[in-house]
């Protein structure tokens, strides 16, 4: 029997908060370049086009990133991915900081996005590993959450640094992101490996030595029960071969669809160029519309709070549809705002900031947090590394485009007449952007009916069982298990 003196109930929290740390780096490195980019502009007079191309860099390394990490976190552990991750991290910020032309700038901005890519599917599989399955869901989006308040971090870190008379302000923009890599370097080198990993690597009694601070007495010998049957049970299986299988596609593709639609929504536009967007919307100056992308993240931050507080509470699928419904309403009324921008005047300015901090609450009490909460789950032990990675890899593509091609669709949907002026310049009307991405989210909806699992309070093994027997996402639940 587990030893109920080593248990701990506060100990996951404990851990979860710490590795969790890693979604600060995410979501500090996600706002920075936001309010770096009207600074950057101007001191290498640089277009848009090159802006897009020096915010999509850091994407294609978390591309990289995704890709090498999953054998890697498979192979080595969780625990000393997380670390090169958050040295990676370190490495960028002070790159970038230090830049001297914009390719440079592009090269140290492709270092943190191998980072990022890395901590993004390995800090939520290290929780949902960790975790006891009633709290998963609330301690695996802590990740979530604690990338909105790296994410409010750096705009607040970003209007304490920009300086309309200083272009070069953007670089201690950067030299900040310093600050989290230390957090996560010294936090996760106190922290154990899951037991989950340690009994796949034949290392049982340091398992149990984890599992007896994290379970109690009461549920300690059915979990180890369970992770020793589940472990055995995919013993053999190679880990690309494992994830080809015919019981294995449906877990797959919930992994790669959710992601879609989590980028596709057109989240990431927000965050990557909202002072731009509120600019166009008719904020004036760099500093009044960074002002307006603090609501974007305190807005961020309290929503986020929200969904970790009801996601084990109300489930998945439930925060899924009112989020889905929430965002595909406030992008669509959106559009309709900047459409009419010039007949609206005063009123639309605010008008569209109050629909934007609304699209926002919505996309972070529902498929902000739950696309990383979901992929962390639905993969069996053997490639749940691999699976998770596929998962964040598929998350960095869809961001890549979407984040390269905003102004581009911006351009192309723009009806004549429409134009919106900023700074005496004629710039793309972004109605259609949202629009398009309002469909989007509909579709959303229709998917998430018949694909998306109920995944509150089910364990990790028994969520591997219910693929293993064919059964169908939108029936897995507790009470089907």
């Amino acid at each position: 029997m587990g030893n109920n003196k080593k248990y701990n109930k506060n100990f996951v929290i404990v851990i979860a908060v710490i590795a969790a740390t890693g979604g600060l780096l995410f979501g500090f490195d996600t706002g920075v370049i936001s309010g770096a980019i009207p600074f950057l502009q101007k001191y290498f007079s640089i277009n848009e086009h090159v802006i897009e191309t020096v915010t999509t860099t850091a994407l294609i390394g978390a591309i990289l990133g995704a890709i090498l990490g999953g054998r890697l976190t498979d192979m080595l552990g969780r625990k000393k991915v997380i670390l090169a991750s958050a040295i990676f991290f370190a490495a960028g910020a002070i790159w970038s900081g230090m830049a001297v032309t914009p390719k440079s700038l592009m090269f140290a901005r492709l270092i943190l996005g191998i980072s990022i890519g890395v901590s993004s599917f390995a800090v939520p599989l290290y929780i949902a590993e960790i975790a006891p399955a009633k709290k998963r869901g609330a301690l695996v989006s802590t990740f979530q959450l604690l990338i909105t308040v790296g994410i409010l971090a750096s705009y607040l870190s970003d209007l304490s640094i920009a300086d309309e008379s200083n272009p070069e302000c953007w670089r201690m923009m950067f030299f900040v992101g310093i600050i989290p890599a230390a957090i996560l370097l010294t936090g996760m080198f106190f922290l154990p490996e899951t037991p989950r990993w340690l009994m796949q690597k034949g290392r049982e009694t340091e398992s149990r030595a984890v599992l007896e601070r994290i379970e109690s007495a009461d549920m300690f010998e059915q979990e180890l029960k369970q992770i020793k049957t589940e472990v055995e049970k995919s013993k053999d299986t190679a880990g690309w071969r494992e994830l080809l299988q015919p019981w294995m596609r449906t877990p797959l593709l919930i992994a790669i669809i959710i992601m879609f639609f989590q980028q596709f929504v057109g989240i990431n536009t927000v965050i990557y160029y909202s002072p731009k967007i509120f600019l166009m919307a008719g904020f004036e100056g760099n500093i009044a519309a960074i002002w307006a992308s603090v609501g974007v993240g305190v807005v961020n931050l309290l929503a986020t709070i929200v969904s970790v507080y009801f996601v084990d509470k109300i489930g998945r699928r439930k925060l899924f549809f009112i989020g889905l419904a929430g965002i595909a309403l406030s992008l669509a009324s959106l559009g309709l705002c900047f459409l009419f921008h010039q007949h609206l005047g005063e009123a639309g300015k605010w008008t569209s900031i109050i629909l934007v901090f609304l699209y926002i609450a919505f996309f972070a009490i529902s498929i902000g947090p739950l696309g990383w909460l979901i992929i962390s789950e639905v993969f069996p032990q053997k490639v749940r590394g691999l699976g998770a990675s596929i998962g964040s890899l598929s998350v960095w593509i869809f961001n890549s485009i979407v984040t390269f091609t905003f102004f581009k669709i911006v351009n192309a949907l723009t009806i004549k007449g429409t134009e919106v002026i900023v700074e005496g310049e004629k710039l793309g009307n972004p109605a259609g952007a949202f629009f398009l991405y309002a469909i989007i989210a509909v579709c959303a909806l229709a998917w998430g009916y018949y694909f998306l699992p109920e995944t509150k309070g089910v364990s990790l093994e028994n969520i591997e069982k219910f693929w293993r027997k064919g059964g169908k996402p939108r029936l897995l639940s507790k009470e089907n298990i």
